[in-house]
C-alpha cells in the first residue's frame, strides 16, 4: 500500500512524478547556466518545502542525465530535513571531461524522494555483537560470487 503524505510547498515549478509508481518527483532548474567539463555548480530549483516531523526528502540524480551526459549530484543523496524551510538547491557535477552541459530554466535536473525516517537511540557498549560480515567493507565481498557461493549473492 502506498502511503501519501502531505508536503507543504512554495514553488515556481511544482515537482511532478513522471509515471504512476515512481519514487522520485522531478525537480526543475530555476536558472540557466552552462556546466563546463569537470565543473560543479549549485543550481536552484525554486522549491521550498515543509515536511512533517518523521519525514525526510532525498535529492538524487536523474539516471538519464547521468548515463547520457555524465551529470550527477556531488553529495547524493542530498538530505532535506523536516525542519529546513529554505530553497532546495542541487550541487550538480559534470563528469564529462570534454563536453559542457547547458541547463535551461525548467530543465529536470534531479529527483526528490520523500520517505519516513526512524530516530535512533544510541546505546554505548564496550564491544559490539558479532555478525557474519564482521568488519569487512569497501570491496571485501569482491566483484563476483565465489564458486562456493554460486549465484545466490
Amino acid at each position: 500500500m502506498v502511503e501519501n503524505v502531505e508536503v507543504l510547498i512554495a514553488s515556481g515549478e511544482m515537482p511532478v512524478y513522471a509515471h504512476p509508481g515512481d519514487a522520485g518527483a522531478d525537480l526543475h532548474s530555476s536558472e540557466a547556466l552552462v556546466l563546463a567539463p569537470g565543473a560543479r555548480a549549485l543550481v536552484g530549483t525554486g522549491v521550498s518545502i515543509a515536511l512533517p516531523d518523521g519525514y525526510v526528502a532525498f535529492v538524487v540524480p536523474r539516471s538519464g542525465l547521468a548515463f547520457k551526459h555524465g551529470i550527477t549530484i556531488v553529495n547524493s543523496p542530498g538530505t532535506v530535513d523536516a525542519g529546513y524551510r529554505g530553497e532546495i538547491k542541487v550541487t550538480l557535477l559534470n563528469t564529462d571531461a570534454d563536453t559542457a552541459f547547458p541547463i535551461e530554466v525548467g530543465d529536470r535536473i534531479a529527483q526528490l524522494i520523500v520517505m519516513p525516517v526512524s530516530r535512533a537511540t544510541f546505546i554505548p557498549v564496550e564491544t559490539l555483537p558479532g555478525s557474519h560480515r564482521g568488519e569487512g567493507g569497501f570491496g571485501s565481498t569482491g566483484v563476483a560470487p565465489s564458486a562456493a557461493e554460486g549465484a545466490t549473492r
